[in-house]
């Protein structure tokens, strides 16, 4: 389907809960570059590349995340590949 870049912003209860953590592993289950960090409004936010059918997973995975979570709402915005990076990180 080709690479493209998504990027998500997430809220909800999803602060404290290893969100973060979570989605670097389930990011790099998926072969996906990019990287998630904690917002000040108390969501996440995501951005990730790779294979369309890689970030459609991790989106999928977003709307409910770990166990802990409680996902209200994931806002999506798609974007052209970059290959901006070599990893998957969790940033400050």
């Amino acid at each position: 389907m080709g690479l493209k870049q998504v990027h998500l912003h997430v809220t909800g209860r999803v602060q404290g809960v290893y969100f973060r953590a979570s989605t670097q592993r389930e990011a790099k289950r998926l072969g996906l570059c990019g990287w998630v960090k904690n917002r000040a409004d108390g969501g996440v936010e995501i951005f990730a590349e790779g294979e369309e059918d890689g970030l459609k997973e991790l989106i999928a995975w977003a709307q409910k995340g770990p166990s802990a979570a409680r996902v209200e709402r994931v806002d999506v915005r798609w974007r052209g590949f970059q290959g901006d990076f070599s990893d998957f990180r969790i940033v400050e």
